[in-house]
C-alpha cells in the first residue's frame, strides 16, 4: 500500500479515487473505516467520511480512526482530501483535522492546496477562485451549510487551526519542484505550520507533488492527486483491468438531485427537457408517511423510458431561503434526505442497479443505506465524477459533487452503458 486518503465525503472520495486511477494507481474506495481487517490488493486506498459538517470533535475522531487503519494497512503518504471549494466554517473541520492528523503523525508542517484547475478552481496569490471569480462571489457564497464568503485561504485556514499559515506564490511555484522544496524549509523556519500553494495550472500541480514526496501529510482537493501519483510510478501497474472492474453495467437506472448549487441547477433544468422528471415537495416529505410509496411508483412507471427517471429536490437559491425560512433549513434537509435513503432501499429491491446522485450529502445517505463499504474505481464521466461498482455487490453509481460535470452530465453519465 502505497498511498492512504482520508476523504471528508463521499462525492469528494470518488472525486479524487477516480484522478488516481487516471494516473496509474489501483485505488479501492471504502465507505467509512472498515470494521475487520480487509484484503485490499491496491496500491491506494480511499476512506470516504461524512465529516465535512458534522461537529468538530466527531470529525477529528473519524479522521483520527481513519488514519490509524491505514497506517495499519502500511500506507507510505496520507492525503487529506476536502472540498476545491474550501467547504468550512470558522470553527472547521479542514484546520482542526489537519491539526490532528498531523499531531498523530509526529509532524509539525504541511500543504494547503484545493486547487483543480480543469474544473475551474485556482489559487492565486493564496486567494482561492471558482471558474474566475473569487470564492466569495461565487455560488459558494450561498451554500447552506458552508457559505464562503471569504476568499483568502491564509485567513480561512488560520481562523479555524492552531498554527500560522504561509503562501507559496506562482513565482516560487513556477521555478520547480526544487524551489518549491525551498520555500517548505524556509516557512517552517518561520514557524509556520501550513503552506498555501498557488496553482492555476496542471504543471504547477505537478511540480508541487514533486515537492511534497518527503512530506508524510498532505492536504488539498483532488487536483493534487495526479501530481502525488506520479511519485510512484516506478511502484505501478497496468491499470486495464483495475478500470474495467468499476465499469457500470447496462441496468434499470435513476437519477437523485439533492444538490442546490448552480451547476446542479442548470443539469436539472436541462435534463428536464427531455427526460421524466419528479419534483420532491418538501412539506410531503416531512408530513406524508406515504409520500415514498408515492414517488417510488412513479419512479417504477419510467423506468422503461430512453432515459432513466429524475427524482430532486434541487432548487435555486432564492426558493432554498424560502423553504429554509418556512420549515428550517436542518429539518428540510433531512426530511429530503431521509426520503432519498427509503426511496433508494425500495428502488433496489425492485431491481434498480444503477445510481446517478448528486450532491454530497445525497451521495452519502445513498450510499450508507444500500450498505455499499467499498467500490472498485470505474471511468471518469466528468473530471471528479467516475463510475464506482459495489465490490460486494451489483450495484454501481456515480456520486457528483454539486458543481462537478458540464449541463449535460446526467445524459453522459448513461452512455457508459
Amino acid at each position: 500500500m502505497l498511498l492512504g486518503v482520508i476523504a471528508d465525503d463521499f462525492t469528494g472520495a470518488t472525486d479524487i479515487a477516480g484522478f488516481l486511477v487516471e494516473n496509474g494507481m489501483r485505488t479501492i474506495q471504502v465507505n467509512g473505516i472498515p470494521s475487520a481487517n480487509m484484503e485490499i490488493n491496491a496500491d491506494a486506498v480511499v476512506v470516504s467520511l461524512k465529516s465535512r459538517s458534522c461537529p468538530t470533535e466527531q470529525a477529528i475522531e473519524q479522521s483520527v480512526a481513519a488514519l490509524k487503519w491505514l497506517q495499519a494497512q502500511g500506507c507510505q503518504q496520507f492525503y487529506f482530501k476536502y472540498c476545491s471549494t474550501f467547504d468550512s466554517t470558522a470553527k472547521g473541520n479542514i484546520g482542526p483535522v489537519t491539526d490532528a492528523l498531523l499531531d498523530v503523525l509526529g509532524e509539525d508542517f504541511t500543504i494547503v492546496c484545493p486547487a483543480l484547475p480543469v474544473n475551474g478552481r485556482t489559487v492565486f496569490n493564496g486567494h482561492l477562485f471558482v471558474l474566475g471569480q473569487l470564492l466569495s462571489e461565487s455560488g459558494m457564497r450561498n451554500h447552506p451549510v458552508t457559505p464562503m464568503t471569504n476568499s483568502n485561504l491564509m485567513d480561512l485556514m488560520d481562523a479555524q487551526s492552531k498554527g500560522k499559515t504561509g503562501l507559496i506564490n506562482y513565482q516560487s511555484i513556477e521555478q520547480g519542484a526544487d524551489a518549491i522544496i525551498g520555500e517548505f524549509a524556509e516557512l517552517k523556519a518561520q514557524g509556520k505550520r501550513y503552506a498555501v500553494v498557488d496553482a492555476f495550472k496542471a504543471e504547477h500541480l505537478n511540480e508541487i507533488g514533486k515537492a511534497a514526496r518527503s512530506l508524510k501529510l498532505v492536504t488539498g482537493g483532488s487536483g493534487l492527486a495526479a501530481g502525488i501519483a506520479k511519485n510512484w510510478d516506478e511502484h505501478l501497474q497496468d491499470q486495464t483491468q483495475a478500470k474495467q472492474a468499476g465499469h457500470p453495467a447496462k441496468a434499470p437506472t435513476v437519477i437523485f438531485s439533492g444538490s442546490c448549487s448552480v451547476m446542479t441547477n442548470k443539469q436539472v433544468e436541462l435534463y428536464k427537457a427531455k427526460a421524466p422528471f419528479f419534483a420532491l415537495d418538501i412539506e410531503q416529505c416531512m408530513s406524508n408517511e406515504n409520500y415514498v410509496n408515492d414517488v417510488f411508483d412513479w419512479v417504477i412507471s419510467h423506468t422503461n423510458e430512453s432515459l432513466a427517471p429524475i427524482v430532486y429536490a434541487t432548487a435555486d437559491a432564492e426558493k432554498l431561503k424560502t423553504i429554509q425560512q418556512q420549515y428550517g433549513a436542518e429539518t428540510s434537509s433531512q426530511a429530503v434526505e431521509t426520503l432519498f435513503s427509503l426511496l433508494a432501499i425500495k428502488l433496489q429491491d425492485s431491481g434498480i442497479r444503477n445510481f446517478i446522485v448528486a450532491g454530497g450529502e445525497t451521495s452519502g445517505v445513498v450510499t450508507q443505506s444500500l450498505k455499499v463499504d467499498s467500490f472498485h474505481i470505474g471511468p471518469q464521466i466528468a473530471p471528479g465524477v467516475p463510475w464506482v461498482k459495489a465490490i460486494n455487490q451489483d450495484l454501481s453509481l456515480a456520486l457528483k459533487s454539486g458543481n462537478f460535470g458540464d449541463e449535460h452530465f446526467f445524459t453522459t453519465a448513461q452512455g457508459y452503458f
